[in-house]
């Protein structure tokens, strides 16, 4: 039996190396890709080879596939029917109440003031623990909140982008979680106290966005009665709010009044969830991932900011 030449085994282990190299080079090639799927930094600005780069000057950066800055009929369409749909909620809840009070307006209207209060503060709340939540978990390809996440975390690298956006342009996004399927659930489930401080509650945190937007604007910007709500703590201002685009981006998350702020950065509130959130299932927060000191103090119990 003859054998191969000399030449011919040297062409049959080359082949068989160029075979081993291209299976090598196309696992680690996909191992690669489904490790940027799973655990993907892309919007985490400040984070290195995030992508996101803060511009020179204020130049306006949209960070989300398909999204602009310019105000679509649609958006207005959508938001004006969610603005309707809660006020024909709270004219229906308003109207129920005042029958169980026998007609008594007065005294309705101090009950449903109440609730507008009871909701103005603990909207705030909810407003920073959404702001937490979106700002340190998930990213654009998270399902159902991706978008939100990826507006949220790519804010971060142009904070004055959001002073572009019309009104409706602005809140349109928020009029999902909180319209009119939320509070017709509730209604439903609930009587007209619970329903009245849902809406009241919902139209807090869908007009949340444009409050935050007012805190990115000059005074010159603003109409007066924003500056004078701000001034009095009733909306959030400007100087408390850019304690938040302070890298980690640890505090500061409340963006309705600002009034929970303090309390919740002094407490080691969201400190706290992120420690029990990596003890559950090992994922680390983005203010972590800034911050290496910041992550060894969560880790050790020391959970109030030092700022």
């Amino acid at each position: 039996m003859s054998t191969l030449p000399h030449s011919s085994s040297y062409d049959v282990n080359s082949e068989m190396e160029d075979v081993t190299s291209g299976i090598t080079s196309f696992d680690a090639n996909e191992l690669e890709s489904r490790r940027r799927n799973f655990l993907d930094d892309g919007f985490v600005f400040g984070l290195e080879g995030s992508g996101l780069e803060r511009p020179k000057g204020k130049v306006a950066q949209v960070v989300v596939e398909g999204d602009n800055l310019e105000t679509e009929q649609w958006q207005v369409l959508f938001v004006c029917l969610t603005f309707l749909a809660h006020a024909a909620f709270a004219s229906g809840a308003f109207t129920e109440i005042l029958q169980r009070n026998s007609g008594n307006f007065a005294v309705s209207l101090v009950e449903c003031s109440a609730l507008l209060v009871s909701s103005w503060v603990l909207a705030d709340l909810g407003s920073g623990i959404l702001h937490w939540s979106v700002d340190n978990y998930g990213n654009g390809r998270t399902p159902i909140m991706g978008g939100v996440i990826a507006a949220f975390q790519g804010h971060h690298s142009a904070p004055w982008t959001i002073t572009d956006r019309g009104f409706c342009n602005n809140v349109y996004k928020l009029c999902i979680p909180f319209g009119a399927g939320t509070v017709g659930l509730v209604s439903l489930l609930s009587g007209p106290f619970v329903t009245f401080f849902i809406v009241c509650f919902c139209i807090m945190e869908i007009l949340s966005q444009e409050f935050h937007k007012w805190s990115h604007m000059t005074k010159s910007e603003c109409p007066n009665i924003v500056n004078g709500l701000q001034t009095c703590g009733l909306l959030i201002a400007r100087q408390p709010h850019a304690q938040h685009h302070m890298a980690p981006y640890d505090g500061n998350y409340c963006i309705i009044s600002g009034l929970w702020n303090q309390l919740l950065d002094d407490s080691g509130f969201f400190r706290r969830l992120e420690h029990i959130i990596y003890n559950v299932n090992g994922i680390e927060s983005n203010a972590w991932k800034l911050d290496e000191e910041l992550k060894q103090r969560t880790l050790q119990g020391k959970y109030n900011l030092s700022h």
